[in-house]
């Protein structure tokens, strides 16, 4: 593909069924040129391929669609088209329509918007999470913008993420509304003689009131209810204020007590104040390893599962330590849940259904059957789809060379959103008994004309390579992209980000657009990766580039062994580029300083000072440390600009100036040193955006973004 031809690549959300799994919702989301911006909408199918899809919404961008327990209306996220109304919060409010069409009524009006819900049980409730501004922060105040809000007050390390800014004034709480009946008139708002002055409801029509169930103090997020549709379980953090570990557990709240299972009358004005029952833990706490959250139940509400994850004694050890599957029983859970943050009640111990050290979880868990839990685990290359019982005997239901994104199981139907070498999105179905069949691609019209390079797998060392056994080097694995015709091809190392991360088998826009350039591209998963195991992942703690650094090269060696001029000679041994983003550009300036074989190199978004990090980085309070150690001049030694002297390879610095994660003086700094000692450099810099431009920044800057690269290895490259 073209950097131009950005906008024609749509992804899909999770799926959601109807009870009798007959019928599946999923949303799209694709680039717009046009608009800057990412629009899509809800599609509607039935699961057994009898009708073509069908579009039931027309907004701008619907997305994260969750069909009601009753099967009779389509919950989701709408948000509006950038400058539609000025007048608007323009972040995603919650949205209601009948499964059989109509239109979208929105039933809320947040200013930060929403950022999950769910259904009750019974379909008569929905909780949701929304973040809640400060007083006099962020547009609450009439005329007082960001640049006239009083200070604040920081009293621990964790106070921003990247993406969203400062996070203690804009704290997620719950909320609960009462689903308003689909046939009832809708009630607009009183003008003239009839209008009210203290009337807080400002437009057509009116909303539903929501009811605080959560107070500020702490998070609140992912909600899913009891089966009592009365009490909602919800992950949050134990301690308060802005932190000092990455601790998490899970806690229950009563939504309405017995005598109140009606709607309150709505009062003048917001209300601020938890109209609930007392937040309780269940599972979790300041005192305990193993930090909990992805709550869900089970249909038949007697279990509630867990992902947990152990982050020993001081709540930072999260190097490779992999999420895990608990669960423990529910109605247990409600009963002996106790106010406080420390620890759970002694009778509350989750139960461990799936081993860590092989395989890692990640949320959310979403019901199965009866009794059973769905969750994805990274494996190889793959993200993989595993059933779950309460009685630990995990099975993987999908294993395929992709990654798979969602799932929903009804009716005795799995669905199943996924990307693969071939689709950067679609939606598949499973019956017992059979195998996946896909049911919708949206990107099947352009993949006809623009067919995707396909990857050759490779796994270079170890007892399997082919050129021999090297007992000091262990497996590598990882894929080889060559371009048509017969070369000798210029070639670009790439390495992820991360490092707990992996390269899959899963379309990559990066690689494609490389390929279609004429470059091959090598990319691989070494030791530090997410996917081979626990072990494998925090083999590089205490020391980054070392074997890390290692794995990479040895792959790259093999590939140029086999496609070089010695081998296939599709390969040209002499026009290598590397680059990566974030830990990868961490990488790749660390290469550089010590292999100079390189033509040129491009260093994006990279983690180059870990001891700058420790106080300017989001994360850098305690992923410097944790992954490099806590004595100073070690630390020193694992930063590449403290061997920037050292690099002799033109290099490409990419950064935005709202990353948080690695902020942008680390750019700054390593292209100054560049420059300085002669070495030829850029520094390119996307305004506005934060540590995410390859994957969500705006359309323009992705492709401005591609276009620069192009430009950069076609001068150092190319023939």
């Amino acid at each position: 593909m073209r950097p131009d031809q950005l906008d024609l690549l749509t992804t899909v959300d999770a799926p959601t069924l109807t009870p009798d799994g007959g019928r599946l919702v999923v949303g799209t989301s694709h680039p717009d040129f046009r608009t800057d911006g990412y629009t899509g909408q809800l599609w509607v199918m039935p699961t057994d391929g009898s009708a073509p899809p069908r579009r039931l919404t027309q907004g701008y961008r619907d997305s994260a669609a969750q069909l009601s327990p009753d099967g009779t209306t389509v919950a989701f996220l709408r948000s509006p088209a950038p400058g539609s109304d000025p007048g608007a919060p323009s972040a995603p409010q919650l949205t209601l329509i009948p499964l059989d069409g109509g239109e979208g009524r929105t039933v809320t009006d947040r200013r930060l918007g929403v950022t999950g819900f769910a259904w009750s049980p019974d379909s008569r409730w929905i909780t949701f999470s929304s973040p809640e501004p400060e007083p006099g922060r962020y547009g609450t105040v009439a005329g007082v913008g960001p640049g006239q809000e009083d200070p604040r007050l920081v009293t621990g390390p964790d106070h921003r993420l990247n993406g969203e800014g400062y996070t203690a004034d804009q704290r997620p709480r719950l909320f609960e509304i009462e689903v308003p009946d689909p046939q009832e008139e809708p009630v607009f708002a009183a003008r003239g003689r009839m209008a009210d002055p203290q009337d807080a409801q400002a437009g057509p029509p009116a909303l539903p009131a929501a009811r605080p169930l959560t107070g500020g103090e702490r998070e609140a997020s992912d909600p899913v209810y009891a089966a009592d549709s009365r009490h909602v379980f919800f992950a949050t953090t134990p301690e308060a204020g802005f932190g000092r570990s990455l601790r998490t557990a899970v806690a229950v709240v009563e939504a309405r007590h017995h005598a109140a299972e009606v709607s309150r009358p709505a009062v003048p004005g917001p209300s601020t104040e938890p109209d609930a029952g007392p937040v309780r833990l269940v599972a979790g706490g300041t005192e305990v390893r193993v930090g909990f959250g992805s709550p869900c139940v089970s249909r038949n509400g007697e279990w509630l599962y867990l992902l947990g994850q152990d982050l020993g004694e001081s709540g930072l050890e999260f190097v490779a330590s992999n999420g895990a599957v608990y669960a423990l029983p529910a109605a247990n859970a409600l009963r002996e849940a106790t106010t406080g943050w420390d620890r759970p009640a002694a009778g509350l111990e989750p139960r461990l259904l799936t081993d860590p050290a092989a395989l890692g979880f990640t949320g959310p868990v979403r019901p199965s059957g009866q009794d059973q839990a769905l969750a994805l685990g990274a494996s190889r290359g793959r993200t993989v789809l595993v059933q779950v019982s309460h009685d630990a005997h995990p099975e993987v239901l999908v294993d395929q060379q992709g990654e798979v994104t969602g799932a929903c199981e009804a009716g005795g139907t799995l669905a199943v959103s996924s990307t693969s070498a071939a689709s950067p999105g679609a939606v598949g179905v499973q019956r017992r008994g059979g195998g996946l069949r896909e049911l919708f691609d949206p990107n099947a019209a352009w993949r006809a004309d623009l067919p995707p390079a396909a990857g050759l797998e490779r796994e270079y060392g170890g007892p399997g390579d082919p050129r021999g056994h090297r007992p000091d080097q262990p497996a590598v694995h990882g894929w080889v992209f060559l371009p048509e015709g017969p070369g000798p091809h210029p070639v670009i190392l790439t390495i992820h980000g991360g490092p707990y991360a992996q390269y899959t088998w899963s379309w990559f826009d990066e690689t494609q657009v490389l390929v279609a350039a004429g470059y091959a591209v090598v990319m691989c998963n070494p030791r530090g990766s997410d996917g081979y195991g626990s072990a494998h992942g925090a083999s590089i703690q205490g020391r980054l580039g070392t074997v890390d650094h290692q794995d990479i090269t040895a792959f790259l060696d093999g590939t140029l062994e086999e496609f070089g001029p010695a081998g296939s000679g599709q390969l040209d041994a002499t026009r290598i580029g590397v680059q990566g983003g974030s830990y990868g550009g961490y990488m790749t300036a660390w290469i550089t300083a010590h292999d100079h074989r390189f033509t040129a190199a491009v260093v994006e978004r990279g983690y180059l000072d870990p001891v700058s990090a420790l106080g300017s980085s989001d994360i850098g309070w305690f992923f410097s440390e944790q992954y490099m150690g806590t004595d100073r001049e070690h630390l020193r030694q694992q930063s590449p600009l403290h061997h920037v002297d050292r690099v002799r390879t033109p290099t490409l610095v990419i950064h935005s100036e709202d990353d948080l994660r690695c902020p942008i003086e680390h750019a700054q700094r390593y292209y100054q040193a560049l420059w300085a000692q002669g070495v030829e450099a850029e520094l390119l810099i996307f305004p506005g955006e934060d540590h995410e431009l390859s994957r969500s920044g705006t359309p323009w800057h992705r492709r401005v973004r591609f276009e620069h690269l192009l430009r950069w290895w076609d001068r150092h490259l190319a023939l």
